[in-house]
């Protein structure tokens, strides 16, 4: 069976990836995809019989023709895959103020279900800013989506 690696890695109960899908025309599909895993790559699928197959580009895709970019295979996926957009986010990046500067302290993934990430990713797009808030710099895989800093939770550490 195609998927089966697939359906192996992955707990439907606890995401909202596809488990499978029709095809509904004749036409041959293909999709590149950015996906922010632990680290950024592109994902190359090509349909074939009803199946995903699959490749990551870790470098992403070259407008050159004469360019090489190393693409290495992975496990297939369903066809209702070439739409999915996965999840509004992965982590949450804290700071704290010192002397009046908003400083990087670290960050955490989310822990949430879909339906609350989604609640809060629609709150949060209110807030969102185009420069970093930080003085220092964050790390972070994928492009970051700022917020406006406010005060959204007080977190004590243990000691």
């Amino acid at each position: 069976m195609p998927l089966e690696e697939y359906k192996k890695k992955r707990r439907f109960d606890k995401t909202p990836e596809p488990t499978g899908g029709e095809i509904t025309d004749n036409k041959l599909h293909f999709v590149v995809q950015k996906h922010a895993a632990s680290h950024l790559h592109y994902d190359f699928r090509l349909e074939l019989k009803g199946v995903l197959k699959s490749w990551a580009v870790p470098k992403g895709p070259s407008l050159n023709p004469d360019e090489k970019r190393l693409a290495m295979i992975t496990e297939d996926h369903p066809y209702d895959y070439k739409d999915f957009e996965g999840r509004p986010f992965r982590s949450i990046v804290f700071g704290a103020y010192d002397n009046g500067e908003l400083k990087f302290v670290g960050h955490s993934g989310s822990g949430f279900q879909d339906k609350v990430m989604n609640e809060v990713m629609e709150r949060l797009k209110l807030l969102e800013i185009k420069k970093k808030p930080f003085v220092d710099e964050v790390d972070h895989d994928t492009p970051p989506h700022w917020i406006e800093p406010k005060l959204v939770g007080i977190f004590k550490f243990p000691t």
